[in-house]
């Protein structure tokens, strides 16, 4: 649904920020920050805008249910922003990046490193000009290290950094080796861990009165994102395989296939698989020492899960699912996308959200899940047209309406 003007204000209201990003990790920081009050400026390249806007099909339909020129990839990571086209190869296009720079709390970019430098537009330069800016990069490898100067894709940050050795069906079984995870989480990561830093930056800046900056990298973030695993190397020294649909560290933590479809039954403690014992018909599970709990489990998992797996075979799988779930043994179905959003959970929720777009009446985006009691998230602007808001966002930084012609002859604003 709309925002209404009865909202209160967001937990960021007041706060501004210059979004010199583009594609996902970036854009999806900014997008966070602008969910939750901050007004975003994004600057875009005259002309084509950020990548994403062209990586389509599918793209949102207009009102007379043709493509139009929106990709769904760049409106699912761009709402609640402004956009403003800027050409920042030109000189005086660099000057007015300055310029709006001295009115943001926060600059966010995801330029290859040293690129902003040979405009001044780096931190260094900008934080010399007003040291209260946070400024916090985005890059694939940070700004120190042999990789540097490397451009960083998810995709090849998700191979590099471990997470592909880790996803996927071992190698000995049919269909094993190497694979993606469906979404671009390295990117994804990266954008929540840099709106993370951003907000304690924000808190010093507001207790110092200093500004400061963010180096994040992707590949960094793949890294941490390993979490268990991560930590299973480094108490080991053995780098883990990968398990399929198994859990690493857990068993019974997998997808089962009933008589009629699959399942996942997620027991997370021994007092869980003692239930599902009961419930499988096989108590005398939970008593033996193989199996009764869960480094017996994972130790003996050659032993145990072939078991289970016949066992459930045997039954539909709403028949297990109702069994599990009265017992709350952690389980559950595997939906596609429709079937999640149409799911009565989501739907309580309110996990999507209907937005009025200047092409169509019919935009739908996935919603934020932060859920505030008094500084709740606002839908407040669609994703914005390339360059929508170049003239009042001009306009509020003092440009008057000569300059601003001006900069449109220049080509400057495209």
């Amino acid at each position: 649904m709309q925002a209404t003007p009865s909202l209160p204000p967001g937990a960021l209201h007041g706060v501004r920020v210059l979004d010199l990003s583009r594609v996902l990790a970036g854009p999806w920081c900014t997008q966070t920050l602008a969910d939750l009050g901050a007004d975003v400026i994004k600057v875009e390249r005259p002309g084509s805008g950020d990548d994403t806007r062209a990586w389509g099909p599918p793209y949102l339909k207009d009102r007379e249910g043709k493509d139009s020129s929106e990709a769904a990839y760049y409106l699912g990571a761009n709402r609640n922003k402004r956009s403003i086209t800027i050409d920042i190869s030109h000189p005086e296009g660099q000057a007015l990046i300055r310029e709006l720079a001295g009115t943001v709390d926060v600059v966010v970019e995801n330029f290859k490193v040293g690129d902003l430098a040979r405009y001044g537009l780096d931190a260094a330069s900008l934080r010399a000009l007003y040291p209260r800016l946070v400024f916090c990069s985005i890059t694939g490898f940070g700004q120190t290290g042999p990789y540097k100067d490397r451009a960083g894709y998810d995709y090849a940050v998700q191979g590099l950094g471990g997470l592909m050795s880790v996803t996927g069906e071992r190698d000995d079984l049919l269909g094993g080796g190497p694979q993606k995870v469906g979404v671009a989480v390295a990117d994804l990561f990266t954008g929540l861990y840099a709106t993370v830093a951003i907000l304690a930056a924000l808190r010093h800046r507001d207790a110092t009165g200093e500004g400061q900056v963010i180096d994040m990298a992707l590949l960094d973030t793949q890294l941490a994102m390993l979490a268990n695993l991560g930590s299973n190397y480094l108490c080991t020294g053995q780098p883990p395989g990968r398990m399929g649909n198994a859990h690493q560290n857990i068993v019974p933590y997998q997808v089962f296939e009933a008589s009629d479809g699959h399942l996942i039954l997620a027991v997370g403690n021994d007092s869980q698989f003692a239930k599902f014992a009961e419930i499988a018909g096989r108590p005398d599970w939970a008593s033996n020492a193989r199996f009764a709990k869960n480094a017996d489990r994972v130790r003996n998992r050659e032993l145990l899960v072939p078991e289970i797996a016949a066992l459930i075979k045997t039954r539909p799988r709403n028949s297990w699912l109702a069994a599990l779930e009265a017992a709350k043994v952690p389980c559950g179905a595997i939906n596609n996308l429709a079937e999640a959003f149409a799911d009565p959970q989501a739907q309580a929720r309110e996990m999507t959200v209907a937005m009025a777009h200047p092409l169509s009446e019919q935009l739908r985006l996935v919603a934020s899940p932060m859920r505030l009691s008094a500084t709740p998230v606002s839908y407040r602007r669609p994703p914005p047209l390339l360059g929508q808001h170049s003239q009042d966002i001009l306009a509020e930084a003092g440009l008057d309406e000569a300059r601003i012609a001006a900069l449109r002859s220049a080509g400057v604003l495209g």
